[in-house]
């Protein structure tokens, strides 16, 4: 890892906003584009088979250039740093990563938050690794109680107990709380929305329900596919009736529910129906390097090409503030106004969810 000393504008959290004046607090950063999952709405088997081609080692940014970026983007006011791909636990050693990333503090001395959201298939052997290194919090996705579905959703031959027994090994070290995001897709899992709420309910676990978003270009998105946040919250509600939680913090993704009863809560991230573009501050970090200003996006800022020209960390720096201060994007608004946006965008797998 870097011994060097990042010396840009000052040691004090440079604060920046965008057009929209949305502050910067988080970089999502995908450490890999492959998975070992082949999921329908993210990366689709059609498209990448056994004669896809990923990204030769020699274009994904190394973990000393994704550590000198990432502490760029503290100093620019970055609280939270999410490692994401692909799947993330597929990346060799990312441990030591986590371990770079957790010596990070912002110019006020605050520790910064590193999270990891995973498929949960190879948590069991890696969990005791990422809680030594200093791994903040994690988040699993799951799409479904029964192999069937399951397997479906993943399009894949893996057991939805392999992702229960790295979550359970993940809580026995103290994890806490745990998140499980599941993507719902009308007539493929929807059944499973009280199944996944009964088995998680009182757990200490905490269920996030998401939109089918069109993410990308090849997930075949329908808008008849999305199961609303709405109704999502109805099917749960006559079951174990629900009442609204304030937000943990200002720009969360998800509506808190709890239980009436008191054992546990829910999220919805309704990214489709019920748009929250106007308090994003999130910014993504792709696999070979370049900079996309929204989960959306077509285009990115290269930073791989000056981090290999040693290019000093004050150019580094404009670029980054360059993009975010230009920032405009609220796809998913506009995507709500109009319905449909037709548009290519870069897929998830390469940026990260």
């Amino acid at each position: 890892m870097l011994d060097r000393t990042v010396n840009i504008i000052s040691t004090r959290p440079l604060l920046i906003a965008d057009t929209l004046q949305r502050p910067l607090r988080d970089l999502r950063i995908s450490v890999t584009d492959r998975c070992n999952l082949r999921c329908t709405y993210c990366m689709p088997r059609e498209v990448f088979g056994k004669d896809f081609v990923f990204l030769p080692r020699a274009e994904i940014l190394t973990f000393e250039e994704i550590e000198r970026v990432a502490a760029l983007f503290v100093q620019l006011g970055v609280q939270k740093i999410r490692l994401t791909g692909g799947e993330p636990l597929m990346r060799h050693g990312v441990e030591h990563l986590i371990e770079a990333l957790a010596r990070l503090t912002s110019g006020d001395g605050r520790p910064v938050e590193i999270a990891l959201t995973t498929n949960g298939l190879m948590l069991s052997r890696k969990a005791q690794a990422l809680k030594d290194a200093g791994l903040s919090r994690l988040t699993v996705s799951l799409d479904g109680l029964s192999e069937e579905i399951f397997q479906r959703m993943s399009d894949s031959t893996a057991s939805v107990m392999t992702v229960l027994d790295g979550i359970a090994a993940a809580q026995a070290l103290g994890f806490s709380p745990i998140k499980v995001n599941m993507v719902i897709k009308r007539e493929v899992n929807d059944k499973e929305i009280i199944p996944m709420v009964r088995h998680f309910r009182d757990s200490g676990v905490v269920l996030r329900f998401i939109e089918y978003m069109d993410v990308g270009s090849t997930n075949g998105w329908r808008m008849d596919d999305v199961v609303t946040a709405r109704e999502i919250l109805e099917r749960i509600n006559s079951h174990y009736p629900l009442r609204q939680l304030d937000p943990n913090y200002q720009g969360e993704v998800a509506k808190r529910w709890s239980f009436v009863d008191g054992r546990g809560e829910i999220g919805v991230i309704a990214s489709v129906t019920q748009t929250f573009c106007h308090e994003c501050s999130r910014i993504r970090l792709s696999t070979d390097g370049k900079l996309y200003s929204c989960l959306f996006a077509s285009d990115g800022v290269d930073l791989r090409e000056p981090i290999r020209r040693n290019q000093d960390d004050t150019l580094l720096t404009r670029l980054i503030i360059d993009q975010w201060q230009h920032r405009a994007d609220r796809y998913s608004q506009l995507r709500h106004e109009a319905t449909t946006l037709p548009r290519r965008k870069i897929e998830m797998s390469y940026i990260g969810g």
